[in-house]
């Protein structure tokens, strides 16, 4: 696992611009051995606005779009087409904008009624479905991982991460139970200490099985929780590192309790 780079950023602006940027070239660069580019999107305010830079980028036009598998990192259990769902916010941001194949977009369920368990257990049969083809396609152990029991899974190329002002990633969320399951690649989460209560998160050892982990942060409410995942603190935050880089992509207000 690699240690964590900081790079900072001006202002909300430049570090949207910037994490634009670096999220074409990386998907460029995973297509250049003729691979299908593996991507697991997150949600909030500063990603909707990547999302939205990505679609107006003219370097946009440099990525096959319907050779990228994307993916979430975790997902708020609500009914499909809320607006506040992170899938939605990325359709309207960036998938519809672009030539994708749906049949490589991979959003975790929506409420329908059967419950967020069943949720969590449908992506985790979707993941291991992709990382079986991963292997049979390129009989390699860097496209797809698999640990003990049902936590398979590719190997993403980029996996996106937004940090909360309690220290979560995804939705694990600081002393809750799903921070220590390593046998499921998926798992519910109920009564979130910020709504809404009911959500589908990846896991920790899923998040790790990614080449790069970007956690992009902005705002002064961040600061502490970004001090504490890179001086050792006990948060969640602290814990997701790439298996070659992982970068934390802030702006001044996200970075200033680092000195």
């Amino acid at each position: 696992m690699s240690e964590p780079l900081v790079l900072r950023h001006p202002d909300a602006d430049a570090l949207v611009h910037a994490v634009a940027a670096r999220f074409i070239t990386a998907l460029v660069d995973a297509q250049s051995n003729d691979r299908v580019a593996q991507v697991v999107l997150t949600g909030g305010r500063v990603a909707a606005r990547v999302y939205a830079a990505v679609a107006e980028s003219p370097a946009r036009l440099a990525i096959d779009w319907r050779r990228v598998e994307f993916w979430w990192g975790d997902e708020r259990f609500l009914p499909d087409g809320d607006p506040d769902r992170n899938e939605t916010q990325a359709r309207d941001a960036l998938l519809s904008h672009v030539d994708v194949d749906p049949a490589r977009v991979h959003p975790m369920a929506p409420d329908t009624g059967q419950g967020a368990e069943a949720a969590a257990a449908a992506y985790a049969k979707e993941l291991a479905a992709a990382a079986s083809t991963s292997t049979s396609t390129a009989g390699t152990s860097t496209s797809a991982a698999a640990g003990a029991g049902g936590d398979a899974s590719p190997v993403f190329d980029v996996l996106m991460l937004g940090v909360g002002p309690d220290g979560h990633v995804a939705s694990l969320f600081p002393g809750y139970p799903q921070l220590a399951v390593t046998d499921a690649s998926a798992v519910a989460v109920h009564d979130s200490p910020k709504p809404p209560p009911t959500r589908v998160s990846l896991t920790l050892p899923v998040l790790d099985r990614a080449r790069e982990v970007w956690f992009v942060v902005s705002g002064e409410d961040k600061a502490e929780a970004v001090g504490k995942a890179l001086t050792g603190g006990d948060v969640p935050a602290a814990r997701p590192k790439g298996q070659e880089r992982t970068l934390w992509l802030l702006d001044e207000s996200a970075a200033q309790q680092l000195g």
